[in-house]
């Protein structure tokens, strides 16, 4: 265990727990590059870690799934019970990592990054974006707000998106009346589209997601939600049709696009830059949206941190289409329904719980 005494009262505090020595130092400095955080301290267990809390309280925690003498699935319990920290799990990519850090975010987790390695120099550098980007976004979380969706379930270089394709124009495909869904969301938008799709019924119009998550986690994403929920959930791959009863979620770093031919809506998966700040990016899919769907699409952007979507609704909202904001007062982080709103491309704004019943009346 390493404390360190922070030196700057406004930066967000993180205390990196990983029994990895090499992950530890890495995770700290990735961090510390960042001039809005600082690592004050490390760990190598959670038995470490509570010792390190009694006298210091991080802002954030970073937590590793696998460890010795406890692991992260029971120091998270332990903590949301007694001192919720919003957390942000650290995972490999094995297929038990993806699977505890999915319910990682049941549990209260307010996102999932994978563990640093060494690459290329674009790799790192999205490595690094990435874990700061959600660490900042788990600063702001408001862990209430979660647990809160989780009972309503119960109780039912900046790019934009003209790197991926060019802006849409007048001239949007719009000889079919069929309608398609979209979405978009980042922190605290797993138990949100979990709140949203279960409500669905079994004929609901096709729909496209992309939530913010690393690369193989939206696999086990997906699977969760398809057995959970009456309509298919499924990871897209390049190619599949968008219809009736289906929802593709679009794989961990990689873009996805909605295409048409004909009357037949499907989906590209394409490679590419980070487009604001992600990959896969919501202002890419509303983009496709705009341009393939026009006046026969809705657009819906849940909680998140940061602006990723906001363009891209207004580029659906002048083509025609429906959209709508998830509202403050049940998102987990109100960055991307807010950006959103005031760039002028919402139409309506309202609490999660009515989101589903709203797209099937604007569908139907």
């Amino acid at each position: 265990m390493r404390p360190i005494t922070p030196s700057h009262k406004h930066k967000i505090t993180v205390l990196v727990i990983d029994d990895s020595a090499l992950v530890r130092q890495t995770l700290c400095d990735i961090l510390n590059s960042d001039p809005e955080i600082e690592v004050i301290g490390s760990a190598g267990d959670p038995i470490l870690a509570a010792e390190f809390m009694r006298t210091v309280v991080p802002d954030v925690i970073t937590l590793d799934v696998e460890m010795p003498r406890m692991d992260g699935l029971a120091f998270l319990q332990k903590l949301m019970s007694q001192h919720p920290i919003p957390v942000v799990m650290c995972s490999s990519l094995t297929e038990r990592g993806n699977e505890t850090s999915l319910k990682a975010l049941e549990y209260g987790a307010v996102d999932i990054i994978t563990k640093p390695k060494m690459g290329t120099k674009r790799f790192i550098e999205e490595s690094r974006v990435r874990i700061c980007d959600a660490v900042k976004g788990a600063a702001v979380a408001r862990l209430g707000k979660m647990r809160a969706m989780r009972t309503m379930r119960e109780v039912q270089p900046k790019y934009t998106a003209d790197v991926i394709m060019e802006k849409p124009n007048s001239n949007a495909m719009i000889q079919t009346t069929e309608k398609v869904v979209v979405v978009g969301a980042s922190t605290g938008g797993t138990v949100a589209l979990r709140v949203f799709l279960e409500m669905l019924p079994e004929d609901t119009p096709g729909i496209v997601i992309v939530q913010h998550m690393p690369e193989n986690f939206t696999t086990a994403f997906a699977k969760s939600l398809d057995s959970n929920c009456r309509v298919t959930v499924k990871e897209a791959q390049d190619n599949d049709t968008v219809m009736r009863g289906r929802v593709l979620i679009a794989p961990g770093n990689h873009h996805v696009l909605l295409k048409r031919s004909g009357s037949r809506y499907y989906v590209e998966i394409k490679d590419g830059p980070l487009v604001s700040r992600h990959r896969p990016s919501v202002d890419v899919l509303f983009r496709s949206a705009a341009r393939y769907a026009g006046k026969n699409a809705v657009g819906v952007i849940m909680t998140g941190m940061g602006d990723d979507g906001a363009r891209g609704m207004k580029e659906m909202f002048d083509a025609g289409a429906v959209t709508i904001a998830q509202d403050e007062a049940t998102c987990v982080v109100y960055g991307m329904p807010c950006e959103a709103v005031k760039s002028g491309g919402v139409d309506r704004i309202m609490p999660l719980q009515n989101i589903a019943h709203e797209v099937l009346r604007l569908c139907s």
